[in-house]
């Protein structure tokens, strides 16, 4: 039993002494922190340019959708897209927002309509991920802004209250994103 005893405590002994860990005290009554070597030491220093974009990041990198994002952040929706989710959104190109009547766009991007171009923005948007496959003729989807959208599926292809089409699906960290060639705006109510 004493060899036990002695074979355990050498053991534990080895293993401290074995591990390699720095350990500094940065002011007096904070605790030790530990870095290894080549590690950043905070999160902030650490930079992802290997994980999937989230659904503001998607929009940002397109030249397709500058006027969708310029809208986003006069609404400041930015925040809330980006961190927050799983979203379906239905992201209009420059060229949908051009099919607006003139002086539309202009209209909405004062700040003092703030609020109808925010529920505007939140018409585009679903809560959870709704796939290709999960789409259905006649479906409807409930829409951030308490209403909803129709979805048309016709041999495959997708249309969203009966106008918009989609051009293309691309995902997200969270959500998807269905890139559509038309505005769509709330029923009125």
């Amino acid at each position: 039993m004493r060899f036990l005893s002695f074979a355990a405590t050498i053991c534990l002994s080895s293993l401290l002494f074995s591990c390699n860990t720095k350990s500094s005290s940065t002011s007096e009554g904070s605790p030790a922190s530990t870095e290894v070597s080549g590690q950043p030491s905070s999160p902030s220093q650490i930079k992802d340019d290997v994980s999937q974009k989230d659904v503001v990041q998607v929009a940002s990198g397109s030249k397709d959708h500058t006027t969708l994002v310029a809208a986003i952040k006069q609404a400041e929706l930015v925040d809330v897209l980006k961190k927050s989710g799983p979203y379906t959104v239905f992201a209009p190109t420059n060229a949908a927002f051009d099919k607006l009547p003139k002086g539309t766009l202009d209209d909405l991007m004062k700040p003092e309509n703030k609020e109808k171009l925010a529920d505007i923005l939140q018409y585009h948007v679903s809560v959870g991920i709704y796939k290709e496959e999960m789409l259905q003729d006649g479906q409807s989807l409930g829409q951030v802004n308490s209403q909803n959208v129709k979805i048309s599926k016709i041999e495959g292809k997708i249309k969203v209250n009966g106008t918009a089409n989609v051009l293309a699906v691309i995902p997200a960290s969270n959500g998807l994103v269905y890139v559509v060639d038309e505005v769509l705006l709330p029923p009125k109510r």
